[in-house]
């Protein structure tokens, strides 16, 4: 277990890396699939050379960066499989491209690819993350 990990007492993540979740909102929205919290939030770290799967969520998901090495995230397209699509590079070079933060639409197929370095982001979702709005391609590995 990397020591940023167990220092914010992260746990192993079926998609690969380690989080935690931190945040829950009160407040809730009533949806076709059953009530869900308006927004959650993760925290999610990478050390280096690890990734995510392809995996896809229900909701929107809004990457934030804290570092301190990259992460790149690609989207899949909306399809039943996902496909090799954009790519954003979540750092702190803003001058070379880096973005500190992304969305993934709701519905869009997405994965992180071998980090640069240990990183560590924030995931918040709305409406709220649950295990019956998200589906994993294959684990990563």
């Amino acid at each position: 277990m990397p020591e940023r990990a167990r220092m914010l007492d992260l746990a192993p993540h079926p998609e690969g890396g380690w989080f935690r979740r931190t945040y829950t909102s009160p407040l809730t929205v009533e949806l076709p699939r059953g009530p869900r919290a308006a927004a959650s939030i993760i925290h999610y770290l990478l050390s280096d050379g690890e990734a995510s799967a392809w995996h896809v969520v229900r909701s929107d998901e809004i990457w934030l960066w804290h570092g301190p090495g990259t992460l790149t995230l690609q989207l899949g397209g909306s399809g039943n499989e996902p496909v090799d699509g954009e790519t954003t590079v979540l750092g702190g070079d803003t001058p070379n491209g880096e973005r500190a933060q992304a969305v993934v639409p709701a519905g869009v197929w997405q994965r992180t690819l071998p980090s640069e370095g240990e990183t560590l982001v924030s995931c918040v979702v709305s409406p709220e993350f649950h295990y019956d709005d998200w589906v994993l391609d294959a684990p990563a590995g």
